[in-house]
């Protein structure tokens, strides 16, 4: 998980959680992820689905356009760094929107800078309008849609690309030196997106 990633969460999405929400987080990075250590609220129930195997998903080796879970179930449905691995992603979100209960809320976070990362495969960078656009069709009213870089906001010079720790050595070893002079220091720029579920 790199750095602007958490920094758009922490900033958009945190403030949507309340104690009681059943959430569905698809692809965590660890068991608990990244993203539910940074809840303080405890009483939450949090499950998990991906496409690969582990026991320690509530849902595992889970088909990608069509999850083993009823309609309506979760108050929030929230992905980070997976809509761009899957191919079809005007198949997918319907089917994000299908699990979320009415009412609720469908969170997702993408990269817009970061070079091709195939985990299996990288299919898209997507921008504000085209989630607008997914998420319209599918049923889905879009209430936020931010894409930008929370990344060393002081640093004037930028070079979209990747997060500080996510970069080769010597460029972490550089960048705050160069950051310091006026250089020109590559950051993440992401997106996210907040959608909610109409009630009727």
């Amino acid at each position: 998980m790199h750095e602007n990633s958490l920094l758009l969460f922490k900033k958009y999405a945190l403030p949507q959680f309340a104690a009681g929400m059943k959430v569905l987080e698809i692809g965590p990075d660890a068991f608990p992820s990244t993203y539910r250590k940074l809840i303080p609220i405890q009483d939450l129930v949090w499950e998990t689905l991906d496409i690969f195997d582990s026991p320690q998903l509530t849902y595992s080796k889970s088909d990608i356009y069509h999850f083993p879970i009823p309609a309506n179930q979760f108050d929030m449905v929230l992905s980070g760094q997976v809509i761009e691995h899957v191919s079809h992603i005007w198949r997918w979100m319907p089917e994000l929107a299908r699990i979320t209960k009415p009412g609720g809320l469908v969170i997702t976070i993408n990269p817009i800078s970061w070079p091709y990362h195939e985990a299996p495969i990288d299919c898209w960078r997507i921008y504000p309008e085209g989630m607008k656009a997914l998420c319209e069709d599918s049923g889905l009213v879009v209430e936020k849609s931010f894409w930008g870089s929370l990344e060393s906001p002081d640093v004037r010079h930028v070079v979209p690309g990747r997060s500080l720790q996510h970069q080769p050595k010597i460029l972490k070893i550089f960048s705050p030196i160069l950051a310091r002079f006026g250089g020109r220091v590559e950051k993440s720029f992401d997106n996210i997106t907040i959608a909610r579920k109409p009630k009727s």
